[in-house]
C-alpha cells in the first residue's frame, strides 16, 4: 500500500506519519512538504512540493491513499494569502487526486468548520458546516467542505474521509503553536502554576482537546479502514473554567467575553499578537462534538485525556519544546523571527 501525506512536517503530519510507519501493510510512505526536513520518521520518504504552485499529479500517481493536512494559519492580516494556500491549494490537491486516480482521500477538516452550536449537549457529524464567516480559519475550512461535497458527487469512486478534530496539543508542537497563536513576545516560561494565580471564568468558553498522537492514530485508521464521511475527534473531559483552575491550582475570576475580545482586538490591531479576535469569536460559538462515530466505525478511542494533552503543551511552552522540522523548529521562532514580528508593530491591518 502506497500512502502520501501532504503537509507531513507539522503537528498533525509528524504524528500521522509516525502511526502509519508502524503498519506493515503500508509498503511505501511519502511525506510531502514545502521545505524538506532533516527529521527521519520511520520509513517516510520526503518529497518537496507547494500545493499552491507545484504539479502534484506525479507525486500522487500510484498512491492508494492521500492524506491532506497542509494548512497555513498566518498571516491573519492578509486573508488572500491563507485563502490561496488553504482553499485554492486544496482545490489543486483534489484535482490531482482525481487526475491521478487515487482511490482514497483523507482530509483534515476541523471543529472550526461547524456552524455555531450548543454548549450543553453534543452534536454529531450532521451538524451544519457553514463555519463562522468573520474568522478566516473557519471560513476556509467551511469552504473546503463544499469543495469536498462537489468532489464526492463528481468522483464517487474515490473514498473521501473528513476528519474534524478539536484543539490538538502536544509537547513538541508548543513552539509552533506559540508562534502561530500567541506570537514570539509571549514568554512561555511564565506559564506555570506559581505564576498563574487566577484563570478567567468566561461563560460558554468550553473547549474540546486531544493529543496529537491520538489524532495520528485516527488518521491511520481512516486510511486503512473502508470508511467514508466525517468523523469528530476529541478527548474527555470538555475543558472550561473549572478544569483550567484545577490544572493551574488557581482560582476563577469571572471575566466578560466582551472584555477579553476587546483586549485581543486591540493587540491584534497593533500586531502584538498574531491570532485575530475573530478566532476568539469562533471559539465562543463552537459546538461540542459527539465522537461516537469515530469510536464505532474507526475503532478509535483516545489514549490520552484532554487535560494530559493540555498539560504536555504547557510543559512544552515552559521548556521551549520543538522538533526538527521547518514547521515545528525553534528556528522558525528565534531572535530573527522576533525582530520580524516587532517590525510589524503599529502597522495598520
Amino acid at each position: 500500500m502506497r500512502v502520501v501525506v501532504i503537509g507531513g512536517t507539522g503537528n498533525l503530519g509528524t504524528n500521522t506519519l509516525r502511526s502509519l510507519s508502524t503498519d506493515p501493510e503500508i509498503t511505501q510512505l511519502i511525506g510531502v512538504a514545502r521545505r524538506r526536513p532533516r527529521l527521519e520518521i520511520g520509513r517516510t520518504q520526503w518529497m518537496t512540493a507547494d500545493i499552491a504552485r507545484s504539479d502534484l499529479v506525479p507525486l500522487l500517481r500510484g498512491a492508494d491513499a492521500v492524506v491532506h493536512l497542509a494548512w497555513i494559519f498566518q498571516p491573519t492580516h492578509d486573508p488572500y494569502t491563507t485563502w490561496r494556500t488553504n482553499v485554492l491549494g486544496t482545490a489543486r490537491v483534489l484535482h490531482a487526486v482525481a487526475e491521478a486516480g487515487v482511490p482514497a482521500l483523507v482530509y483534515s477538516s476541523s471543529v472550526g468548520a461547524y456552524s455555531p452550536g450548543p454548549k450543553d449537549r453534543f452534536v454529531g457529524e450532521d451538524w451544519p458546516t457553514h463555519g463562522w464567516p468573520e474568522a478566516a480559519y473557519s471560513r476556509e475550512k467551511a469552504y473546503v467542505e463544499r469543495l469536498l461535497d462537489n468532489f464526492e458527487a463528481k468522483y464517487p469512486q474515490c473514498r473521501v474521509v473528513r476528519m474534524r478534530p478539536g484543539f490538538v496539543f502536544e509537547r513538541r508542537a508548543a513552539t509552533e503553536q506559540r508562534r502561530i497563536f500567541a506570537g514570539p513576545l509571549v514568554p512561555g516560561r511564565l506559564v506555570r502554576p506559581e505564576t498563574v494565580p487566577v484563570v478567567p471564568d468566561i461563560p460558554d468558553l468550553k473547549l474540546q482537546m486531544l493529543h496529537s498522537s491520538d489524532v495520528g492514530k485516527a488518521f491511520h485508521q481512516a486510511v486503512t479502514r473502508p470508511v467514508r464521511g466525517a468523523f469528530n475527534l476529541a478527548a474527555s473531559p470538555v475543558v472550561g473554567g473549572d478544569e483550567l483552575a484545577a490544572l493551574f491550582g488557581a482560582r476563577k475570576v469571572k471575566v466578560p467575553a466582551r472584555a477579553v475580545r476587546a483586549v485581543l482586538a486591540a493587540a491584534w490591531g497593533l500586531h502584538l499578537v498574531p491570532a485575530s479576535p475573530h478566532l476568539f469569536d469562533l471559539v465562543m460559538r463552537l459546538p461540542l462534538m459527539d465522537t461516537g462515530r469515530a469510536r464505532d466505525e474507526l475503532r478509535w478511542v483516545p489514549e490520552h485525556t484532554s487535560i494530559y494533552a493540555l498539560s504536555e503543551f504547557l510543559a512544552g511552552l515552559r521548556t521551549g519544546a520543538d522538533e526538527d522540522t521547518p514547521a515545528l523548529s525553534k528556528a522558525s521562532s528565534g531572535p530573527l523571527r522576533v525582530r520580524e514580528f516587532l517590525s510589524g508593530v503599529g502597522r495598520t491591518p
